[in-house]
């Protein structure tokens, strides 16, 4: 399956058992809340989870794009991405756990085609609080699926205080080997579903209590379901990459495959922000913006300064914003970018003199790239790449 078909087949399996299929919000939240973007599927929807009615009706489902910075220094393996979608559906008060994973099965098993043999759950097994949840074990052996019961891993929450409850976890088997082990044992088994029963209040002393409703908040990965069904080890070899893995290898002789996924990941994830109406600056969200292009920008620089940005395929912004479903065109985000290049370029040439001082001859403290970093805004990378080789 294509992208496209994967996301048409998930939200046509809900709205066909009467969710609502609600618009996938912006990645900024509202001006109350206090997060630059937002971080999750059910992000935008917490208020309708702790019981306030949601104009859709009490079934929902949607396609979030979700961003996260808590991982920028792992981007360039294979599975991490700033920028992502999340594939959600939701019960507010209306049906229970059981019917939220029998559904589940029902569309990774007959929807999607994967094998019984190559899926394993988890449930929550109980700790000094809760007891285990019996009502998802009892659901997955009738299904004569695979469990192992767990605690914390299966304990959803939403920070310290808030709604929280326990969760069952769908893995699914990306192994080269007949299936083995259970998911806590062997990685090869990879979590792509997560459905948590909303069930109670954790508050600041730590204890648990009711919420007024039980809702069903359920979680998936688009881009990682889209790499184990597509039977990729890296969500860069799937369709949703493949216009960046064949356009920018060509154009930029990058040094390794880690550089490759950076530029791809930063600059994906920047046209979907500028899309979003964000321009750089020096705080906030603008700030995420502007660290994001930068370190594009050093990493192409690094060993070729007389690379830009406006050699950039403009088939990869409408791509990223028509993926996205961003309007606006390509030509607004271009010069975005374009603008922040040269801001950046003005910034290094500053650079150059300032290291071109007696006192950066030698060599430099972790106080000097942290004083080159806050006091002139030069990252320590491109410090070094400024410096060139030393003796």
């Amino acid at each position: 399956m294509n992208t496209d078909r994967i996301l048409r087949t998930f939200t046509d399996f809900y709205v066909e058992r009467g969710h609502h299929l609600i618009t996938g919000s912006t990645l900024l939240p509202p001006p109350s809340d206090p997060v630059l973007f937002t971080t999750s599927g059910m992000h935008p929807l917490t208020p309708y989870l702790e019981g306030r009615p949601h104009p859709r009706g009490r079934r929902l489902v949607n396609v979030q794009r979700c961003l996260r910075t808590t991982d920028l220094d792992e981007i360039g393996d294979s599975t991490h991405l700033t920028v992502f979608e999340m594939l959600g559906s939701w019960s507010l008060g209306d049906y229970g756990h059981s019917q939220s994973l029998r559904w589940g099965y029902e569309l990774l098993h007959d929807g999607f085609g994967i094998p019984d043999g190559q899926l394993y759950v988890t449930v929550f097994g109980g700790d000094d609080q809760v007891g285990p949840d019996t009502e998802s074990l009892r659901t997955w052996r009738e299904l004569e699926m695979s469990v192992e019961q767990t605690r914390e891993d299966n304990w959803w929450s939403n920070g310290p205080v808030g709604p929280c409850g326990p969760d069952s976890e769908i893995f699914v088997w990306t192994g080269d080997t007949p299936p083995e082990g259970t998911p806590t044992t062997d990685p090869r088994w990879v979590e792509v579903w997560n459905h948590v029963s909303m069930r109670y209040r954790r508050h600041e002393n730590g204890e648990l209590s009711p919420l007024s409703q039980t809702s069903i908040d359920t979680g998936m990965g688009l881009e990682r379901l889209v790499t184990v069904l597509q039977g990729h080890d890296s969500v860069y070899d799937t369709d949703l990459f493949e216009p960046w893995t064949r356009l920018l290898p060509p154009l930029w002789d990058l040094d390794g495959t880690p550089s490759l996924r950076l530029v791809c990941d930063h600059l994906r994830s920047g046209i979907v922000v500028i899309g979003d109406g964000v321009r750089p600056s020096n705080t906030g969200r603008g700030y995420v913006l502007r660290r994001l292009v930068r370190r594009v920008l050093t990493t192409l620089w690094q060993h070729d300064p007389t690379r830009t940005l406006s050699d950039l395929p403009p088939e990869l912004v409408e791509h990223t914003l028509d993926h996205f479903r961003l309007p606006g065109g390509t030509s607004p985000v271009l010069k975005v970018l374009l603008d922040e290049e040269r801001r950046f370029g003005r910034l290094l040439q500053q650079g150059r003199r300032v290291l071109s001082r007696p006192q950066y001859q030698g060599q430099l403290s972790d106080e000097d790239y942290h004083y080159l970093h806050d006091t002139h805004g030069l990252p320590r990378d491109l410090v070094v790449g400024l410096r060139g080789p030393r003796r």
